[in-house]
């Protein structure tokens, strides 16, 4: 019984937090709904690809610029020079970056920092890569 009415008075303040407020806006203005705000980017890092999106971020803007300090979650996408038969990793594989991401308009120029892992024959470093993406 207890369990049933916590369910309930979660979903009804859930619900509640999805309505758009509009007690503070101008009656005479439309407001515009946004399901989806965000940038995909895909550039060249460290001999190999990524494709990211924007994650948490300081954002500073000044119309129609954007720019952006903050983590790039993403995918990397390398092919490891190994020996024949020898054990690989993965072409594809998840990643998180940081970096600087300039919007004008919709188009986005990014400058992310990827961290390599040590090997047996590398030491660990700091990549940095070089992008374009689009803005939503």
């Amino acid at each position: 019984m207890n369990t049933i009415l916590i369910r309930h008075l979660y979903l009804f303040v859930l619900l509640l937090s999805a309505l758009p407020a509009v007690s503070q806006t101008d009656p005479g203005k439309k407001n515009k709904i946004s399901l989806f705000d965000g940038i995909i980017a895909a550039g060249y890092v460290d001999k190999g690809a990524y494709v990211n999106c924007t994650g948490p971020s300081v954002k500073f803007t000044r119309k129609p610029l954007t720019l952006m300090l903050g983590l790039l979650p993403g995918l990397r996408i390398k092919e490891d020079k190994i020996a024949a038969g020898a054990p690989k990793n993965s072409v594809v594989t998840p990643s998180l970056g940081f970096g600087l991401t300039l919007s004008i308009g919709h188009l986005v120029v990014q400058t992310p920092f990827y961290y390599t892992s040590k090997t047996s024959s590398q030491d660990g470093k700091w990549n940095p890569g070089v992008g374009l993406g689009y803005r939503f």
